[in-house]
């Protein structure tokens, strides 16, 4: 509604639905690390949040293939899925260990995201399932980076351990939601 009467332009920071400088901040981290996003699979394991709306769409945009794996009730926006599905290269389930598989990125969704409003006891029955974790790891590619758009619950969506083996990707992707943001404020500048 503001960038309908805005005279200038109006950027989306973050929303209940959507955050696409974050999924900014995600995809030039991706391109660091893997160099192309072509023949690249990303796997989004948590809640579908307004993260994991806009990682969906940014990541199909630039043609990657994602698979996005969330407890049931707690899929992405439904319009993102009926967008993807359009698209194509999209998967959802509930199963962490099949969204996973031959991943080249993983990305673990906060569990409790304060527009979320995830009640305390609903997140340590219903999510323990879609932790983060080496196990779950493993059937990513040997290669798969981590990222998590922060903060962190070690213990709960990530474990201490992975998070500390991809400290380096997460704290470069937290750096990279700088260096997006400048890229946005120049192109609109």
């Amino acid at each position: 509604t503001l960038a309908e009467y805005a005279a200038v332009p109006v950027i989306n920071g973050m929303t209940d639905y959507a955050h696409p400088c974050q999924a900014l901040g995600d995809l030039m981290t991706i391109r660091e690390y893997k160099r192309t996003f072509k023949g690249k699979k990303l796997c989004y394991i948590g809640p579908g949040s307004n993260a994991a709306n806009s990682l969906i769409v940014g990541a199909l945009k630039v043609g990657m293939e994602v698979s996005a794996a969330c407890p049931k009730g707690y899929a992405p926006a439904e319009e993102v899925l009926q967008w993807a599905a359009g698209v194509g290269g999209f998967t959802l389930t509930e199963d962490p260990e099949t969204a996973i598989l031959d991943a080249d990125v993983v990305c673990a969704g906060a569990w409790d995201a304060s527009f979320q409003k995830i009640p305390e006891e609903t997140r340590k029955k219903v999510f323990p399932n879609y932790q983060v974790n080496d196990i779950l790891i493993g059937k990513a590619k040997p290669d798969a980076i981590v990222l998590h758009s922060l903060p962190a619950h070690r213990g709960e969506e990530i474990t201490e351990e992975v998070f500390e083996a991809h400290a380096g990707e997460i704290f470069q992707e937290a750096e990279n939601r700088l260096h997006g943001q400048k890229a946005i404020l120049m192109k609109l500048l």
